[in-house]
């Protein structure tokens, strides 16, 4: 596994429940800034495998963009169980749902 990849997953694995994170949240911790579209693949291909809870993961604006209609569905209920309110079925306040990782460490 690519060094960029490996950081990834352990970031994708660190989300604690009842918390979201962007992929280029994501991405921007594991130090690729412009790599959001690459944390999807790994998310993507890599979930099941890694054990990852991919369903705290979201876009920058917090919507849910899977366009499987019924992983979508399963990743509002899973949020929705861990504490996180889904306003209108596909969108997360993140302001108040964003994960922050650590004092001083870039969101």
């Amino acid at each position: 596994m690519e060094d960029f990849t490996e950081r990834v997953v352990k970031l994708l694995k660190e989300v604690p429940a009842g918390t979201v994170a962007s992929y280029g949240q994501i991405a921007r911790l594991a130090g690729n800034p412009g790599g959001a579209r690459h944390v999807s693949r790994i998310l993507h291909s890599m979930s099941r495998k890694h054990g990852i809870p991919w369903h705290r993961i979201v876009n920058a604006k917090g919507e849910i963009v899977i366009s499987d209609g019924e992983a979508a569905f399963e990743q509002e209920e899973r949020l929705r169980e861990e504490g996180v309110p889904v306003i209108g079925g596909k969108r997360v306040d993140m302001e108040r749902y964003r994960w922050h990782p650590g004092f001083g460490e870039e969101e």
